[in-house]
């Protein structure tokens, strides 16, 4: 049993030399990133009791990232201190995040891997699932490997889309379609999951949810916020029960 959905990791695959384009493909993402940086920086900080100084702030946190991509999260994270992994089922966007990492000096683990190949159990303070589990074939599984892979303390982050008409219509119909910001066909929206849904896998594989939000794009100003609206683009911050 595994995870990996071939069709779904091609499609990523073929755009692999875009990751770090700021005006490509992956536009949105580098949009998007420091919205998801700072909650996920807020939340570990009152988790852990994390004090000092902010590029030192993630030292000694061990990070895995699931689905890394280019590495576009793994690299923030590692200049703030973070002992960082990023793993994923793509051969190429695991080359382009090591050839970048290299580039930018910096010391980030990138493995060609899903999360049920890894062999490590407990190792990681934080894991991140950003934008993956509407990707993957299991999400049970998925999320049961995650949760071996995470300390007893240990918190995940798992963001994700909701299975709304307002998500059909902006991420699919707007950020597709209209606005060309992503491939046509790059997402699913059967395969979109309701937050309720989610918290329920989640709590079957024993998380606990910490706290919910939503991710905002404002059109007028062409940046993301965190919102309590839950309709498109949302985020939850679960621990190890």
């Amino acid at each position: 049993m595994n995870t990996i959905n071939k069709e779904e990791i091609q499609k990523f695959s073929n755009l692999a030399e875009e990751w770090w384009d700021v005006k490509g493909k992956f536009k949105p993402l580098h949009m998007f990133n420091p919205t998801r940086i700072e909650y996920i920086l807020d939340k570990s900080k009152n988790h852990f009791n994390l004090k000092g100084e902010r590029n030192k702030l993630l030292n000694k946190i061990n990070v895995l990232d699931i689905g890394c991509g280019g590495g576009l999260i793994c690299e923030p994270l590692a200049r703030l201190g973070a002992k960082v992994t990023g793993i994923d089922a793509s051969e190429n966007n695991i080359k382009v995040a090591k050839i970048h990492a290299k580039k930018s000096n910096l010391n980030i683990e990138y493995l060609n891997k899903a999360p049920e190949q890894m062999k490590e159990i407990e190792k990681y303070d934080i894991v991140l699932n950003l934008e993956v589990v509407e990707h993957v074939n299991d999400v049970e599984l998925y999320i049961k490997s995650c949760y071996k892979l995470l300390k007893k303390n240990g918190i995940m982050f798992t963001a994700t889309l909701n299975r709304t008409l307002v998500s059909y219509l902006k991420a699919i119909i707007g950020a597709e379609y209209v606005l060309r910001w992503l491939p046509i066909g790059t997402h699913d929206w059967d395969k979109f999951i309701k937050p309720e849904e989610l918290e329920k896998n989640l709590s079957e594989q024993k998380f606990k949810t910490i706290d919910i939000k939503g991710m905002e794009f404002n059109p007028f100003t062409s940046k993301w916020k965190r919102s309590d609206n839950l309709s498109v683009n949302y985020i939850i911050c679960s621990k190890k029960t």
